[in-house]
């Protein structure tokens, strides 16, 4: 074995990494790929074991991806995979680095988000690839000295053999050139202070790598506002800690508590109460629920949907497309709510990606469009909201545009963040500022009602009573002595 040297790091022409590569990964993310796709690294981004890499100053997601990495020991152009073996010199370990908050900046391409100086650390020891079965090697990564990472390169979704003939068909891969191989499930967050480790080895014959060490430390320079500046949703929070859970994201401003609260009242009770406070736009109208017997209430995430046109839609409309982001970014408690233009002429979602967002853990979903395989949606525990039923595809009417921003639904204006809460008399949106105020008024005035209505079914007029004048709400305070109001 050799070790990785600066002359080593100077020797490669190109580093270039696989998106998504196993299996694990894959179930994870809540998505795959029938082919392998790649992006650059820079080469100046290469570090070897023992260096230390900066979070640029700014930037909070700063992950780590523990891979296997392959060095072409010669030149490679239109090989097969059954020789594409023998054109790799060395296998080692390494550290994909990247910092999520500037993914937005790089439109996928991750020149910025995974090119940093020292982005890759790579080594400590290099395993000559003809000691080695590509298909019995193993990767794992500590944090801090706890194991995060482990899984084998029988888990890939794509041999290390399909990927250096699929590059060299398009590219020369010359000597010295590095294939970052994809990170298996278990990559997250690191910060300031931590000690990221990474090993490759071969379990059958007991050759290593040794451990890649990399110590985190703050960066202090700021970026100069003539450029993109780091920012970071709770999208990019989610996908770079691997789940809300491990970014300590809950639904904003709902609580387990208010979330009951919510779901023991009735949305025109609720509306009534918006009323008082002057908010008499916040009904999301001319919906049907394919589960009306169900009371839901979530946080708002959004979807955008634009008139189809052509040239957009072959950009914008097949493939990993906004639709299918955000749905598969959906958190427990959340909706997703979904601008149609109330063109129900098409579906908007059908059968695969509604039960996709069940699973996520959403509570519903909602649009102002159609719905295809309504039988299959309606059979499913989560409710959907929705205009009307259309056997077509997206690519009649809609195109999936942006998430997560303002949008209209239902003649409703809905924000990332609002409170939705749903029943069979319709949908509304409440200000999450003024969630927990309306939530406590309903259930007092739905407490207030169930003494009326008693009232009533005892044979009282309900002049007088419905509202209540002094004498009733003198006798309503006695009742209320042994009729407790309800907590939840």
């Amino acid at each position: 074995m050799e070790q990785v040297t600066p002359a080593t790091l100077k020797q490669a022409g190109k580093v270039i990494a696989v998106h998504l590569a196993y299996r694990s990964r894959a179930e994870q993310r809540g998505r795959s790929t029938a082919k392998p796709s790649y992006f650059l690294k820079a080469s100046s981004s290469l570090s070897l074991s023992g260096s230390a890499i900066e979070r640029p100053a700014g930037c909070e997601l700063l992950a780590y991806e523990g891979e296997i990495a392959l060095v072409i020991g010669t030149d490679a152009r239109r090989i097969s995979p059954d020789n594409a073996w023998s054109h790799v010199g060395y296998v080692t370990a390494s550290n994909d680095l990247g910092v999520y908050d500037l993914k937005y900046a790089d439109n996928g391409s991750n020149v910025r988000s995974k090119s940093g100086d020292g982005f890759t650390p790579f080594g400590p020891a290099l395993v000559r690839a003809s000691e080695l079965d590509p298909a019995e090697l193993r990767v794992r990564s500590w944090v801090n000295g706890e194991l995060v990472q482990n899984d084998t390169t029988s888990g890939l979704l794509f041999a290390f053999t399909q990927i250096v003939a699929d590059l060299s068909q398009l590219m020369t891969l010359e000597a010295g050139d590095i294939i970052l191989t994809g990170t298996p499930a278990g990559s997250s967050v690191a910060v300031p202070g931590d000690v990221i480790e990474v090993e490759v080895d071969s379990p059958n014959t007991g050759l290593s790598t040794g451990r890649l060490r990399t110590a985190v430390v703050q960066g202090t320079t700021e970026f100069a506002d003539f450029g993109n500046v780091p920012k970071a949703t709770d999208a990019d929070r989610v996908d770079a800690w691997g789940s809300a859970e491990a970014a300590g994201l809950t639904p904003a401003g709902l609580s387990p508590e208010l979330r009951r609260k919510l779901t023991n009242v009735g949305t025109a009770t609720l509306s009534a109460q918006l009323r008082q406070r002057g908010l008499n736009n916040v009904s999301i109208d001319g919906l049907k629920s394919t589960r009306p017997e169900l009371r839901i209430a979530g946080t708002a995430r959004t979807l955008r949907f634009v008139p189809n046109r052509e040239d957009l839609f072959k950009t914008h409309g097949g493939g990993y497309n906004a639709q299918k982001r955000i749905i598969n970014t959906l958190n427990e408690g959340e909706v997703l709510v979904m601008e149609a233009r109330g063109e129900p002429g098409t579906g908007t979602v059908g059968d695969i990606l509604a039960l996709r967002a069940q699973i996520k853990g959403a509570a519903a979903i909602i649009t102002d469009g159609g719905v295809r395989d309504l039988a299959a949606v309606a059979a499913l525990e989560m409710p959907t909201f929705f205009a009307g039923a259309h056997p077509a595809v997206l690519g009649r009417k809609h195109i999936p545009w942006d998430t997560d921003l303002t949008i209209s639904c239902g003649g409703a204006t809905v924000q990332p963040g609002d409170i939705i809460v749903g029943d069979s008399d319709g949908v509304i949106v409440i200000p999450p500022s003024l969630a927990e105020e309306v939530a406590d008024s309903a259930i007092h005035q739905e407490y207030e009602e169930r003494y009326i209505a008693q009232m009533v079914a005892e044979g009282h007029s309900v002049e007088g009573l419905y509202p209540m004048n002094a004498i009733w709400k003198e006798k309503f305070i006695q009742w209320a002595t042994t009729h407790p109001i309800p907590h939840y």
